[in-house]
């Protein structure tokens, strides 16, 4: 990281930027290190970045593409980009792509979701378009039936399928039952979302020639998070020096943690967006550095990613965990956690996605993965026996049947049904 540079873009946000003024009004006028700089609150930052009348960028919506992001607070906001951000940005991610495994010649089915102002179909077409080696892109999208989807591929040899965990698991599925084989298939770039081992053993099934691979971290909101690390796991990532600076911060002192192994959460500064600065910007993730290598960090998943029911709190590792401790056979290749509530009291289930053709045994599975899931979390029982909330259950489902996200595709880990009226 330049000093120079990350000193500059304070300045210029201080100078130009009514939010990044007043957040940093109490500061001497020369601060030029992170660690001085408060971390942004993203409610703040989002209620002062509206459009029209947006207090975080620093001129005018002149010459820019906006983008529709959930951020991490669930509701869509709106992410600018001038031409040349968007330059740097889809190069430096471009570059990436071969660290995740992009070769030469490669065929590319992008699968990620476009329209409705979403960046994702856009944004990996064109990080392969500047990508530092030829290769062929196939634009087809997430939305495309995978009816039509499976002899496109099948017929242009597509070597590499890019999409959500969700996207790519919903056309295995339909792979497998339809018996099609799609043999060129030699590697699965994912994105967006994180990949659970009940999912990889469906995509294994489907593409048995294929290898699972990150397409590489980033965010429409955050920027440049991160770049693959070949390897055994996927979830481990480098920062795109010089592009962004990572920080993982201590959860209860938000100190910035330097050893590894130790859990903190993800915050994010860019060193080249200056219409809409980002800077100490909570990415949404925890992570933890591994010691392997400069700026290698393991994501450990989102950091609001759980749920309330009753006076239970429950995250979806705690069922993932809990799944893939009673699923010895793998037979569960997706999972969702829908709260409902009636009678008065909030209730849990467990929808649980079947491998294709799977039937046998599934009642003593539902009983073990519950069972795992009350010993992860004794309150929950406890609460069902003091009437407080309803016993968990289970629903058996198709994957195509798990809820996803109608403008992104992702996977709705959490649904929560309740009447908010």
């Amino acid at each position: 990281m330049s000093a120079q540079q990350l000193s500059d873009l304070i300045r210029f946000a201080r100078h130009n930027s009514p939010f990044y003024q007043e957040l940093y009004a109490s500061l001497p006028p020369g601060v030029d290190r992170l660690t001085d700089l408060p971390v942004v609150d993203q409610q703040e930052f989002w209620a002062a970045n509206t459009l029209p009348g947006s207090r975080v960028l620093t001129g005018p919506l002149g010459e820019a593409t906006v983008y529709k992001t959930g951020g991490t607070t669930g509701s869509p906001k709106f992410s600018v980009y001038t031409r040349d951000e968007w330059r740097t940005f889809v190069t430096a991610f471009g570059q990436g792509l071969v660290d995740a495994g992009l070769r030469p010649g490669h065929r590319v089915a992008d699968l990620f979701y476009a329209g409705e102002l979403y960046a994702s179909f856009l944004f990996v077409l064109d990080s392969l378009a500047h990508a530092p080696v030829d290769n062929v892109r196939l634009p087809i999208g997430g939305g495309a039936p995978p009816e039509s989807t499976i002899p496109t591929l099948r017929d242009l040899s597509a070597q590499v399928l890019a999409g959500t965990p969700t996207t790519l698991c919903r056309l295995a599925e339909q792979v497998v039952s339809s018996g099609v084989r799609l043999d060129s298939v030699e590697l699965l770039l994912f994105g967006g979302e994180a990949l659970f081992d009940d999912q990889r053993r469906l995509l294994a099934t489907a593409f048995p020639g294929a290898e699972a691979r990150s397409v590489g971290y980033a965010s429409v909101d955050a920027g440049l998070l991160g770049r693959p690390v070949p390897g055994p796991d996927a979830r481990v990532h480098r920062a795109f020096t010089p592009y962004s600076v990572v920080e993982i911060l201590d959860d209860s002192t938000g100190e910035p943690v330097t050893e590894p192994g130790r859990p903190g959460r993800v915050v994010v500064t860019s060193l080249f967006r200056r219409l809409m600065p980002i800077i100490r910007y909570p990415a949404g993730d925890r992570a933890e550095w591994t010691g392997t290598g400069p700026g290698h960090f393991r994501i450990l998943g989102r950091a609001e990613e759980g749920v309330r029911v009753g006076p239970v709190s429950l995250y979806t590792q705690d069922a993932q965990d809990a799944v893939a401790a009673a699923d010895t056979a793998g037979d569960v290749v997706g999972m969702q956690l829908v709260v409902r509530r009636w009678d008065g009291r909030d209730g849990l289930v467990l929808r649980l996605a079947a491998a294709p053709g799977e039937r046998h045994g599934r009642e003593e599975l539902a009983g073990a993965v519950v069972a795992e899931l009350e010993n992860v979390r004794p309150l929950y029982p406890d609460s069902v026996r003091a009437g407080f909330v309803h016993p968990l259950s289970v629903e058996w489902v198709r994957h195509r049947d798990l809820a996803v996200n109608p403008r992104s595709g992702k996977l709705v880990r959490v649904l929560d049904e309740r009447p908010t009226a």
